[in-house]
């Protein structure tokens, strides 16, 4: 059997909308672990390119897919530069 791989043209508009929503929770999360280890300019980055996602999901989802794909494929770009440079993980975020 072949699977095919959906893309995001394929999926409905909630579908996009969810993941559009939930990367920019994963680059709001990354952004907070940047700023915590001291990358202030990272999470500065992460932070914008959350927010703008969150803001524009709904119109990205319904409007411009390809747009859409191509900023999400920055966003995991960026997740993945982050996680290639810090392969261990924060336990804890809390400030004593």
């Amino acid at each position: 059997m072949e699977d095919k791989a959906k893309t995001i043209e394929d999926l409905s508009i909630e579908e996009r909308e969810e993941i559009l929503i939930d990367v920019a929770r994963t680059l709001e999360g990354t952004a907070l672990e940047a700023l915590v280890e001291g990358n202030k300019q990272f999470a500065a980055l992460s932070t914008n390119m959350a927010e703008a996602i969150r803001v524009n999901a709904d119109e990205l989802a319904r409007d411009d897919p390809e747009q859409a794909e191509e900023l999400l494929q920055q966003a995991v770009a960026m997740i993945s530069q982050f996680n290639a440079t810090h392969p261990y993980r924060l336990i804890s975020t809390a400030v004593h």
